[in-house]
Parts: structure tokens; sequence; C-alpha cells
């Protein structure tokens, strides 16, 4: 057992909530010392530096530098920017031969005196590649070899030693990711561009899946003529998942749906009067209905809305022919 036990019934660590709260405080801060003295003039540069590369963004760092300069780049690579990660140990056996003259490497260092990142520089620069650091020292080594440099104004570290790297890393993202949002505005990303890089998410999704790549049609369909008899359809209503009966005439035109919460109420109502109604007697005339073009996330918009939701949506096309219909348990599934 080692030195602390935290089994002992002597030894009950407790968080002070106020020390909690002033630490919050603190790092509030450091932060809005970083923001109040940052060097917009330098930033500019950088991010249209950036904006003009025409070959691969690179980042690299060591340590938790390495984790921030890893996350920025994979942010740009989400927004369509041809960007890499590049760890300067591998780059010193062999990765390096990814890097040519068109291409940015970014150095991110709170001390500019990474011995690792000084050792990249020169075979960076024999490959003919842009340099620039990330530092937040004044006066460091990496700064005095590359291209540009950006400081990144640090009051000291959060930790109480001001040694655990936790402001450092804090800035380096909160810089990294506002650049990378400064290029997608002046790339002009559209919605439907980030959506193609981000295709298996709920965001993806939403942008991209339309009304006719989520609907059941053909065969899948529900439906059945308003002169059909209610009971001889109980087959048709239940089989085919959706809940409901699309109620057509011999053109595929839409007349109206009859749902299992219908077929509840007529024979409530009715009782054994229900063998003797149609299905045209008792179906909702006027339902919800959407075109196959609409966005899938517009369809579940208006299942939810009032005067009450509802299950599912017949799909029609501009001459009321009935196409499909797109239920709510199918855009669940389809991850919406």
């Amino acid at each position: 057992m080692g030195s602390l036990d935290l089994s002992s019934p002597n030894f009950s660590p407790k968080i002070d909530p106020n020390t909690l709260l002033n630490l919050f405080k603190s790092q509030q801060n450091h932060l809005n010392f970083f923001f109040q003295n940052l060097d917009l003039s330098q930033t500019l540069s950088f991010t249209q530096t950036l904006l003009n590369s025409r070959g691969t963004i690179f980042f690299s760092g060591v340590g938790k530098s390495g984790f921030v300069a890893n996350k920025i780049s994979q942010t740009l690579i989400s927004l369509g920017i041809r960007a890499g990660f590049l760890s300067p140990v591998d780059a010193l056996h062999g990765d390096i031969g990814i890097l040519t003259s068109r291409d940015i490497l970014v150095l991110f260092s709170k001390s500019g005196n990474t011995e690792e990142l000084l050792r990249l520089v020169p075979c960076a620069k024999a490959k003919g590649a842009y340099l620039v650091s990330v530092t937040s020292v004044e006066g460091n080594a990496l700064a005095s070899v590359c291209d540009m440099n950006v400081h990144l104004p640090l009051e000291r570290e959060l930790c109480p030693f001001d040694l655990a790297p936790v402001t450092s890393t804090a800035i380096q993202m909160v810089f990294g990711d506002t650049v990378a949002i400064a290029l997608m505005g002046a790339r002009k990303l559209s919605k439907d561009e980030y959506a193609a890089n981000h295709p298996a998410g709920r965001i993806g999704k939403s942008l991209i899946f339309k009304v006719k790549d989520v609907m059941k049609k053909q065969d899948e369909l529900p439906v059945c003529r308003e002169g059909d008899m209610i009971m001889d359809q109980l087959v048709e209503l239940t089989s085919k998942g959706c809940g409901c009966l699309l109620v057509i005439d011999e053109e595929y035109h839409l007349i109206g749906t009859f749902t299992d919460g219908d077929l509840r109420r007529t024979l409530k109502a009715s009782g054994e009067g229900i063998f003797k109604l149609t299905v045209g007697e008792m179906c909702n005339r006027n339902p919800r209905t959407i075109g196959q073009d609409a966005m899938a996330v517009d369809a579940m918009k208006k299942m939810e809305s009032p005067p009450s939701p509802v299950q599912f949506l017949p799909v029609i096309n501009h001459q009321n022919i009935v196409i499909g219909i797109v239920t709510l348990h199918g855009l669940v599934s389809a991850g919406l």
C-alpha cells in the first residue's frame, strides 16, 4: 500500500466549494488576459496565410501542445480544409516525406524551446515548407528560426506551481479553433458542404437526408380503397408497420388516412357496427402530407407540430399521388 491510503477511515478528501469557485474565476481571469493582449495583426496575418495555402496545413507539437495541434488539424479537416498532424518524432524517422514546398507547418509550443521541434525545423525548411511558430514565451528559440511567429499571451498557468500546462493549452485550443471558424467563414462553407463532411453524425444526417431517402415505397405502402370494409383491411393495417392505412383511388390519388387509433375509436363508438363500415366513412380526409424532396428533419418537425403529434406522413407528388410514407420510427432508425 502506498503512502496515500484512501481507504483509511481517517482520510476523507473533500473539495471546498469556495476553492473550486475561485479556481474557475482565476482561470477566467487568465483567459481574459489572453483575449485582452492578443495581437490581432499577428493573428490576421496567420489566418490569411492559412487561407492562402495551396498545399496542406500541417500542425505539430509535443506533449499537451501536440494533443491541441492534432485536434485543431482535425477541426480543419472536418471543414474541408487540407490539414494533418505531423509528429515531430516520427517526422525525423521518415514521416517528413509527406511535407512539400507548398505546405505550411504550424508548430505549437508554450516555451518555444521544445527540443524535438527545434530539431524538426531545419529538416522542414529543407523541404521548402513555410514554418509558423505559435508560442507564449517572448524571445524564444523557435520563433527566431521560423518564417512567422504568433504570440499567445499567457499570464500564468492555473496550476499553483505555474507548471502544469492547463491555461496555456486552453488558449492554444481557443486560438486554433477560432482561426478555424474564421477560415470556414472566409471560404463560405455552406451547410450542405459541412454536412457532406459529417455524413454519419446526426448533424450531417439532418442536413443531407431527404424524405425520399428514408420513406417506405411501393410494396411497403399500407394502401386500401375508400369502399373497402374496415374489418377486411386489418391485416394491411397491422402488417406494414406504419400504424395506418393510406386511402387511395384507382389512380393512387390520396383520399385520406385511417390509423390504428381511428380503429380503436370506431370500435368503441360503433361496437358490432364496425363490420358494416367502410374505411372511407371513417378516414381522415385532411391528413398532413409532405413531398419527397423535403428535408427529413422537416418531416419530423411537421409530425411533432400542433395541434397534436402524428407518427407518419403520406408522401405525395404535385398531383396528390401517393409515392411513399415516412414514419417517425423510420426517421429515428435513420439516426435523426
